[in-house]
């Protein structure tokens, strides 16, 4: 990787991080006007959780399981040096599992999810072996994850697309849900790679299709021009359905530039799109807010954070996509210092992509 790439590498990392940690106190407000009451008109740091609430009991800046995981996948890659599926499900099963018990209130960060609950019954309640059980949890778990592999096949888009599909599926097989998630990582390489989140984004996307590097079938030509009369489909072998995940992007981006669209407070797009946990919620607001505030770290994740609902998942990703386009240089000192593990995150990060 070239310099450039490595620090943007870095922020999709650390960016991950630091929303995941943002969003630790004020998680899952639905009723707004308690989230207000609980934490005033504006969270603009690490806070703790209230009592009575999600993951109580833990420190402001502490990470939630969500970053327990993805800190847990990174440490397999490196000592690895690479995606070793084996290894990694070896720590699931010896580092994960032992500190959960199946239901929602346990384990690190004080709350599992759910297909990291469907996982532990299968594995520990059933014994059944890796991939051959399925998880159907419609969330962005799988994302918040793979986006370390992502950050560590920098160079190369169909190696990361692969594990990133490999990985997704152990916990979540609905295709609809993993063709979300490859496409979110495709559209974090890019941006590791210094393209620009905006309309043509999808453009460049469809560029990788046509030429094999990313699974998604489509039978429209250029600029999705129709398909010319009497000429067979490409065939969907290995494939996603549609190519419409790797779409979305420009039209967020599109709408976030567009002086006629306006969503103010930044912090409504989770209104607009949705403020459940679902992907098809989330990864919207996500891109909206991360091309909104292409270069701003700050304001993309804090927007994020007090958004309510699942911002958690909201603020983690915003975190990724806008700190790969800033570089971890474009992020806030005092983001990185209030984090609790700092140093170790720091270091665990360099080493990933050295």
């Amino acid at each position: 990787m070239s310099e450039n790439v490595k620090m943007r590498a870095k922020g999709a990392v650390i960016g991950a991080f630091i929303g995941d940690a943002l969003a630790l106190g004020p998680h899952w407000y639905y009723d707004l006007e308690k989230f207000r009451d609980d934490y005033g008109e504006w969270v603009d740091d690490y806070t703790a959780p209230k009592k009575g609430r999600y993951h109580e009991g833990l420190d402001a800046g502490d990470l939630s399981q969500s970053g327990y995981i993805l800190k847990m996948l990174l440490e397999s890659i490196v000592e690895n040096k690479g995606y070793d599926e084996k290894d990694f499900c070896g720590r699931m099963d010896n580092d994960l599992f032992p500190q959960i018990d199946g239901t929602p209130v346990s384990g690190p960060g004080n709350y599992t999810s759910q297909s990291i609950r469907d996982a532990y019954r299968n594995r520990v309640l059933k014994n059944r072996k890796w991939g051959e059980f399925e998880g159907h949890a419609d969330t962005t778990e799988a994302i918040e994850r793979t986006l370390g592999i992502t950050a560590y096949y920098a160079g190369d888009l169909k190696e990361a697309c692969k594990n990133v599909y490999s990985n997704t599926i152990l916990t979540q097989s609905d295709e609809l849900v993993a063709s979300m998630t490859v496409a979110f990582n495709a559209v974090l390489w890019m941006l590791i790679n210094g393209y620009p989140l905006d309309e043509k984004i999808s453009g460049r996307l469809m560029e990788k299709v046509n030429n094999k590097t990313l699974p998604f079938h489509a039978v429209t030509g250029d600029n999705l021009a129709p398909p010319e009369k009497g000429v067979s489909e490409p065939s969907r072998l290995g494939r996603f359905a549609s190519p419409d995940a790797l779409l979305t992007p420009s039209f967020i981006a599109r709408a976030a530039e567009d002086p006629g669209v306006s969503i103010e407070p930044a912090w409504k797009v989770s209104l607009v799109y949705g403020m459940p946990c679902a992907v098809y919620h989330i990864l919207p607001s996500v891109y909206y807010l991360a091309a909104r505030f292409k270069d701003d770290f700050e304001s993309a994740v804090l927007h994020a954070v007090n958004s309510g609902g699942q911002n958690m998942a909201r603020a983690m990703l915003t975190g990724a996509l806008v700190g790969a386009q800033a570089g971890i240089d474009g992020i806030p000192d005092r983001f990185i210092k209030g984090l609790r593990e700092k140093d170790r995150l720091l270091k665990l990060t360099e080493r990933l992509v050295d």
